[in-house]
């Protein structure tokens, strides 16, 4: 007899600063997933961000779909605050791959990606702890937009052009997009939407 095909759930959630990206965690005083939504069994995050970042987050209880998700067809789009008045310069550093970040006690030579300043700066909530005081010098935004997903890549490009970020957030995933989402807010959705780039610098072979 044919067994019913289970029916997968997936999760959008706008992650706050201070929340790790899992469920069970050995540390204590962390604070997790689970207690922002009462996600079913067996749900999975799609990709981490780190404690200190914030943004946008999939969740699913379909391995296929986070293994699809976690893949370079699947772009990432980064809002990163860094310190000092990016220029040109590194912007185009950025853009143009080959920064060697470490990774996995490696080193890794990043690909090339989409980059642009933001100006104006986008206009997020107060995070619940302070970046820093302007009184410490200028800060400016920059979009990044990526298919890897090594460990805190933006945050080791960024830092190796000379502008460390202090503040990330991620944007969109695919065609999903963070929007007005706010801090700690869960949508469930029958299905995610996602297309992969079909005219980007992002094609180029990996």
């Amino acid at each position: 007899m044919t067994q019913p095909q289970k029916q997968h759930r997936h999760f959008i959630l706008h992650k706050p600063y201070g929340y790790l990206s899992q469920f069970i965690t050995d540390a204590r005083k962390k604070k997790l997933l689970g207690e922002l939504y009462p996600f079913p069994e067996g749900t999975m995050a799609i990709g981490r961000l780190d404690q200190d970042s914030e943004g946008l987050l999939l969740l699913t209880t379909d391995g296929k779909m986070s293994e699809f998700v976690r893949g370079r067809k699947v772009e990432k789009e980064y809002y990163a605050q860094v310190d000092g008045l990016i220029t040109p310069e590194a912007l185009a550093r950025l853009q143009q791959g080959g920064l060697s970040i470490a990774h996995e006690k490696q080193m890794y030579q990043t690909l090339p990606c989409k980059v642009r300043a933001l100006e104006p700066a986008p206009d997020f909530p107060e995070r619940s702890r302070r970046v820093r005081d302007d009184r410490h010098g200028p800060t400016s935004w920059v979009a990044i937009t990526l298919t890897e997903g090594k460990n805190r890549q933006v945050r080791k490009m960024t830092a190796a052009v000379g502008f460390p970020t202090l503040r990330l957030i991620r944007v969109r995933i695919g065609d999903i997009y963070l929007a007005e989402m706010a801090p700690g807010e869960v949508r469930e959705v029958e299905a995610f939407a996602l297309s992969t780039p079909t005219d980007s610098v992002l094609e180029q072979p990996v």
